[in-house]
């Protein structure tokens, strides 16, 4: 698992810093105010910010995501790998299960990474700025709202992460399987591409609306009194302003960023992953002569990605 979890880190850091911008611009554009718009799409909130606050103000908040990095990999790798060993067989429904046990479980961490990261993306540039940084922040709301602060926005991450990597997982693996991914196979690259790109834009499109509702609640207060009292009037409020297109806020950006960040995390991570487990069992193969020499097949991985 250590070994896992080191080789993981290195394309989910490059994935986190390549993805971060349009993660800014998904949240700006999922609470901005409708009766004064500051951004008419997501080319022209990628503009408006970089003319504002230089290409610096799209990576507001990094810090954060790159904190639990580790820690959230760790998590899902752990849980998702026990959890399908525990159900007993590897069928699509377990590959579901499994990543939503996964996702439930990293909430913990996710929650308040995510929190401090909406509140840096949304807070102003220069010296009106509230919080200097990440850990700041969360220090600050911790002292004004204590742990249920920390915690803002908890429910709705739990709604939005325990469907999505059920279906993040089941995509890859059902894709995966259909396209005959195996050790030694030359396609094996482009057919991991795909595979882990097209997980990440379907699980993001199986819960976004649930997103634009967690990105509305941690950010309900910031600049003024808060608005709503929970998701469900979060919900009503949003669509009764709106419309249903509110659910939708920043989709574009979210799935530009979907595919390149996921599918060069799902390649290298399984690249990396199935070159070392035949190493491992070339070593146990060695280790004890009279076992057979056939190899069972490893499986490919299941990494994950922010």
């Amino acid at each position: 698992m250590g070994q896992c979890d080191r080789n993981a880190r290195s394309p989910g850091v490059a994935g986190v810093i390549v993805g971060h911008p349009f993660d800014t611009v998904k949240v700006r554009l999922q609470v901005q105010n409708t009766e004064k718009p500051q951004y008419r799409g997501t080319l022209h909130c990628f503009q408006s910010i970089i003319k504002q606050e230089s290409v610096l103000g799209l990576y507001k908040g990094l810090g954060s995501p790159l904190m639990g990095l580790t820690f959230i990999n760790a998590l899902v790798f752990g849980v998702q790998g026990n959890t399908l060993r525990a159900l007993g067989q590897d069928s699509p429904l377990n590959q579901f299960l499994a990543g939503a046990a996964a996702g439930a479980i990293q909430c913990v961490i996710c929650c308040p990474m995510e929190l401090a990261k909406t509140r840096l993306q949304l807070q102003a540039a220069g010296p009106a700025r509230a919080y200097k940084g990440s850990l700041d922040c969360l220090v600050q709301i911790y002292r004004h709202e204590g742990l249920r602060g920390i915690n803002r926005g908890m429910v709705s991450t739990l709604l939005r992460e325990t469907p999505s990597f059920g279906v993040y997982f089941l995509t890859y693996d059902v894709l995966t399987r259909a396209m005959g991914c195996e050790p030694g196979d030359r396609l094996l690259v482009p057919k991991l591409l795909l595979a882990g790109g097209t997980s990440g834009i379907t699980s993001w499109l199986s819960t976004y609306p649930m997103d634009v509702v967690k990105s509305r609640l941690q950010a309900d207060g910031l600049q003024g009194t808060p608005r709503y009292r929970g998701i469900v009037d979060c919900m009503r409020q949003s669509y009764q302003a709106e419309g249903w297109q509110v659910f939708t806020r920043g989709l574009a950006s979210t799935l530009l960023r979907a595919f390149p960040v996921n599918a060069a995390t799902f390649a290298t991570v399984t690249v990396v992953l199935t070159y070392i487990r035949g190493e491992e069992d070339q070593v146990d193969s060695e280790a004890a002569p009279g076992a057979s020499t056939t190899p069972a097949g490893p499986a490919l991985a299941q990494p994950s990605s922010l």
